[in-house]
């Protein structure tokens, strides 16, 4: 007899790949509330922080991702709300 594999979800098929954090992965890679590209990134489109299922950030890299667009957002450099 055959043995069926789980797939997770809602019949989505084959297994997906975990997603690697960026940050663990290259080591120069800084995060900093100034470099706005990057921080931009890791938001929708609407101005909110993206969770890190959806980065693949690590956990302690995505809660450095948000301080510094809290941060950035403090000081004029990222807005808050996007129209």
């Amino acid at each position: 007899m055959e043995r069926q594999r789980r797939s997770g979800g809602f019949g989505g098929g084959g297994r997906t790949r975990r997603k690697v954090c960026q940050f663990c992965a290259d080591k120069n890679l800084k995060i900093d509330y100034k470099d706005v590209d990057t921080l931009t990134k890791y938001t929708t489109d609407r101005g909110k922080i993206l969770p890190k299922r959806m980065t693949g950030a690590c956990a302690i890299h995505q809660r450095e991702v948000a301080r510094a667009i809290k941060r950035a957002r403090q000081v004029a450099l990222m807005p808050f709300v996007k129209d």
